[in-house]
C-alpha cells in the first residue's frame, strides 16, 4: 500500500469516527430534549446535574452543561493527558450546542404524556447514543471524566465511582421531585446502562470453536482454505486415555458457525467440539485486515 493510500485511509477512518461521535451525541441530546425535559424525568450524569442547577439556580440546562463540560475537559487534559482530551473535545462542545438547538426547535412539544413510555424511549436513545460515541473510541465527556481521574489517582474502579456519582445526582434531584419521578429516574439510569452495554456488544458476537480430533491437521487446513479463517494448534492430552494430540482453535462470525461445524463433522464425525461466544476479538481478520503470505 502506497503512502498516499495509507493517508487517504487514515483520513477516511478519522472522518467516519467523527461522524459517529456527532451522531451519538445528537441521538443522546434528542432523547433528552424529546423525553427527559418535557416529562420532568430525572437522570444521572451531566444532564442530571444540569437539571439540579436549572431548578435551584435558574441556569439554563445547555449553558450549565457547556460550562461543566469545559471544566471537566480541562480537568481531563491536566490529569489524563492530551490523548484523552482529543477523544472528548468534540463531545464536550458539541453536545450542549445540539441540545440547545433541539430545545429551541422542540419547545413545549410533548410526544407523549406517559412517563413510563418516555422513560423507556429516553433510556434507549441515551444509552444508544453513548454506545455509539464510546464505540468510536471517544468519550461523552462531562461526568465520565471524574471517575477516570479517581481511577488514575486513587485506583477506584470506574464503574463503582460512576454509579456512586449517578446516585448522588439522583439524590440531589430527589429533593425537588416526587417519589414517582425518583423511581422513574432509577429506571431511566438502569435502562440507558443496559442499552449502553448492548450497544457496545453489538456486532461483536464472534464464536470461538475448539476442536479435539485425530484429524486435527486436516481440520485446521480445511478451516484455513474453505473458511478463510486462521487457526491455532494447542498441544493436548486426553484425561482418560492419556493420548497426546492437538486441539484446533479458531474464531468465526456467528453466521459462519453452522458452516464451520458441518465442515469439521464432514472430516471427522467423532470430533469433540466446544463452542463459546466471545465479546471481542482483535487482530488479523477482525480489527486488522487479513494478510496472506508464505508460511514460515
Amino acid at each position: 500500500m502506497t503512502t498516499e493510500n495509507k493517508t487517504t485511509k487514515k483520513v477516511a477512518h478519522a472522518a467516519w469516527k467523527l461522524l459517529l461521535v456527532l451522531a451519538g451525541n445528537t441521538l443522546y441530546a434528542l432523547g433528552v430534549a424529546l423525553f427527559v425535559l418535557p416529562t420532568g424525568l430525572i437522570t444521572g450524569g451531566t444532564t442530571g446535574l444540569g437539571l439540579v442547577a436549572q431548578n435551584y439556580l435558574r441556569i439554563p440546562l445547555p449553558a450549565f452543561v457547556a460550562v461543566f463540560n469545559v471544566a471537566m475537559f480541562l480537568l481531563g487534559l491536566a490529569v489524563l493527558g492530551k490523548v484523552f482530551a482529543l477523544t472528548t473535545v468534540i463531545s464536550s462542545f458539541y453536545y450542549p450546542f445540539i441540545l440547545a438547538v433541539f430545545q429551541g426547535a422542540i419547545g413545549d412539544t410533548h410526544l407523549t404524556d406517559d412517563p413510563l413510555l418516555a422513560t423507556i424511549l429516553a433510556g434507549v436513545m441515551i444509552g444508544a447514543g453513548m454506545g455509539i460515541v464510546i464505540r468510536a473510541g471517544a468519550s461523552t465527556g462531562g461526568m465520565d471524566i471524574p471517575p477516570l481521574v479517581l481511577q488514575k489517582k486513587l485506583k477506584i474502579p470506574v464503574s463503582l465511582s460512576l454509579y456512586a456519582f449517578d446516585c448522588c445526582v439522583l439524590l440531589l434531584q430527589a429533593l425537588f421531585s416526587n417519589v414517582e419521578q425518583v423511581l422513574y429516574g432509577l429506571v431511566l439510569v438502569l435502562l440507558y446502562t443496559l442499552t449502553l452495554n448492548k450497544a457496545l456488544m453489538l456486532g461483536t458476537g464472534q464464536m470461538q470453536l475448539k476442536v479435539v480430533s485425530k484429524q486435527y491437521q486436516a481440520i485446521s487446513q480445511a478451516i484455513q482454505k474453505q473458511m478463510d479463517r486462521g487457526t491455532t494448534l494447542f498441544h493436548s492430552q486426553g484425561g482418560y486415555d492419556g493420548k497426546e494430540g492437538s486441539t484446533v482453535l479458531t474464531v468465526v462470525d456467528r453466521r459462519e458457525l453452522s458452516k464451520l461445524t458441518e465442515l469439521v463433522t464432514s472430516i471427522d464425525p467423532n470430533a469433540f467440539m466446544v463452542v463459546s461466544q466471545v465479546n471481542e476479538v482483535r487482530g488479523r481478520g477482525f480489527t486488522l485486515p487479513k494478510r496472506y503470505g508464505k508460511k514460515g
